[in-house]
């Protein structure tokens, strides 16, 4: 499925801005230093995350400790967007004077070499922010969990949008993608090492519930049904997911068809497996042990 409009540039946006700041600290020097490590056809679109206590956090409940005046240099010194995952989809007026979350989107906002944004679920945080910080630009979160196609396109239309990100269960829907305009094909961001249930119906609760702890009211954990539910994130099983994006994939299938913007998830899984991600989707395989030993032998970072 190939097109006149086909994108050249496999742009990640990947996980962690708070949580595994030492970590891109060593791996985004490397990155630059070593560019023939890395396929020509990728790059860095932005690094998303929330610092712990945010209560406009979504998706997941965020432990990282970097400072944001720290995580803010690091991008902006490698010209990375940074993104505030702040995807918490139950918030009321009152939530939105929250101090934390507005100094973070102001320290954000500010000019820089590229333009910084922030993930959203609520419409209501969406027209605050797009008030109060018209420098950011704003996300669509897969929290909302579109695994409709009609409701993508909806959101696709929506002009505060510079990216949407569908239901990993879309992922597939070829066809339907492949007839999308080039300038929403430009929106779409998909999320590729998903390892939830394919067939998982409380994905939108499980989302719900976070936002629930991040607001910091009393409710029980989410107890996810799905089979194997209990083993937690394990990439090999991601791979088997219908709903998995390969590199393959990417290069052989979404980039001819004019598709840019692939995210991978896992804010919380540990720096061992973010390694693991940046070798499968960006590093050429007969460099995978030099980045290891970059990474691995590198004594500010403890990857277990």
């Amino acid at each position: 499925m190939t097109n006149q409009f086909q994108a050249k540039t496999a742009l990640f946006h990947l996980p962690g801005l708070f949580s595994f700041y030492e970590f891109y600290r060593v791996f985004l020097p490397l990155f630059r230093k070593h560019r023939e490590y890395f396929y020509d056809w990728c790059d860095i679109g932005s690094i998303y995350g929330a610092p712990a206590g945010c209560l406009w956090g979504g998706g997941r409940v965020s432990s990282g400790t970097a400072s944001p005046e720290n995580a803010l240099t690091l991008t902006r010194e490698y010209g990375i967007s940074a993104r505030l995952t702040f995807s918490n989809s139950l918030l009321t007026p009152e939530h939105l004077s929250d101090r934390m979350c507005n100094r973070l989107c102001a320290l954000f906002s500010t000019p820089g070499p590229v333009e910084n944004g922030v993930i959203v679920s609520s419409d209501l945080l969406l027209a605050y922010l797009a008030r109060q910080y018209p420098g950011l630009y704003f996300v669509s979160s897969t929290t909302k969990v579109l695994t409709d196609f009609t409701d993508l396109q909806k959101e696709l239309s929506r002009s505060a949008f510079r990216y949407v990100v569908p239901d990993f269960r879309l992922n597939k829907a070829l066809e339907k993608f492949n007839a999308l305009s080039p300038a929403e094909k430009t929106k779409v961001e998909f999320l590729c090492n998903e390892c939830c249930w394919f067939g998982c119906r409380q994905r939108k609760a499980c989302y719900e519930n976070v936002s629930r702890k991040n607001l910091g009211l009393p409710c029980p954990d989410h107890r996810c049904a799905a089979p194997d539910g209990d083993r937690g994130y394990r990439f090999s099983r991601a791979m088997e997911n219908p709903g998995f994006i390969s590199t393959r994939d990417i290069h052989d299938i979404y980039l001819p068809m004019g598709f840019s913007n692939f995210k991978i998830e896992g804010r919380e899984l540990g720096s061992a497996l973010l390694l693991e991600f940046l070798l499968y989707y960006m590093t050429k395989p007969e460099y995978r042990i030099h980045v290891r030993e970059a990474v691995y032998l590198d004594s500010m970072l403890d990857l277990f």
